[in-house]
């Protein structure tokens, strides 16, 4: 049961760390963004990217402790 609590705890200090990047960074380049008149187009490439990346991470972690 130490495991679980441990692995929250990492979870929610990586979670954190993330947040305070994003808020700082905003948008990652490459990022696409399009804007004509009246009409914007945003589409998070690679901010999807560097997400994925981090939680399949996460849940290679998670995996290892079961």
């Amino acid at each position: 049961m130490m495991h679980m609590g441990k692995m929250f705890l990492l979870i929610g200090v990586i979670f954190i760390i993330i947040g305070a990047l994003w808020t700082f960074i905003g948008k990652l380049p490459g990022d696409i963004s399009f804007k004509k008149g009246n009409f914007s187009f945003h589409f998070p490439i690679m901010t999807s990217i560097v997400v994925s990346i981090i939680l399949t991470a996460i849940f290679y972690i998670i995996g290892r402790f079961r």
